[in-house]
This record gives C-alpha cells, structure tokens and sequence, in this order.
C-alpha cells in the first residue's frame, strides 16, 4: 500500500470520529456541502460549546457550522 493511500484512509476515519460528534442538523448540512468539496476539518470545545470548522478547498476559506445546522462564512475568528 502507497504512502498516499495510506494517508487517505487516515483522513477518512478522522473525519468520520468528527462526524459522530455532530447532530443530525449539523450532518445534513454537512452532507450537502461535501458535496461542493467541503469538509469538516476540527471541533474545538469552548465555554460556550462545541465550534465544529469546515473548510472549502476551492476557495482556500473557513467557515463555522453551528448547532442549527447554519454555516458561518463571517465569523470573525482567525485560525492557523
């Protein structure tokens, strides 16, 4: 098996751990994004809750998807 094979199928199970951890409102909005090259990429436990990232590799941006299931393109938050 090739190194980027095996670098696949590590990406596919860490995104599926990340994917148990959404609500089904969450899930369906991310579902139809995936179907425009988004991804989830992290959950990040806060105070206030979980903030579960994405990230569209077209257009190289972060966006915030929240307990309703609604995207966050402006959220104001600097990652790395």
């Amino acid at each position: 098996m090739s190194t980027t094979t095996d670098r696949r199928s590590a990406e596919k199970e860490r995104s599926a751990a990340l994917k148990r951890q959404l609500n089904d409102a969450q899930l369906a909005t991310l579902n139809t994004l995936e179907r425009f090259g988004w991804e989830i990429k992290f959950i990040r436990r806060t105070p206030e809750g979980k903030l579960s990232v994405l990230f569209d590799p077209d257009t190289r941006k972060y966006a915030v998807l929240n307990d309703a299931g609604e995207l966050n393109e402006n959220h104001g938050i600097t990652f790395r």
